[in-house]
């Protein structure tokens, strides 16, 4: 059995929109390369954002 992790250990990332670190999770395990947003929330928010920048 493999040895749990303490949460200070996990890699960590700060997402573009809010500027808070946010930590890995078990659920974006295969694909934390691409993860870009700690929440739904900041998702919806950044693809609004990006779409403003590239039309103005």
């Amino acid at each position: 059995m493999a040895k749990a992790r303490k949460k200070r250990d996990l890699p960590t990332k700060t997402c573009p929109v809010c500027e808070r670190p946010f930590t890995w999770r078990k659920k974006w395990e295969k694909d934390w390369e691409n993860v870009k947003y700690c929440s739904d929330r900041c998702r919806r928010t950044g693809t609004r954002l990006e779409d403003s920048r590239r039309s103005g």
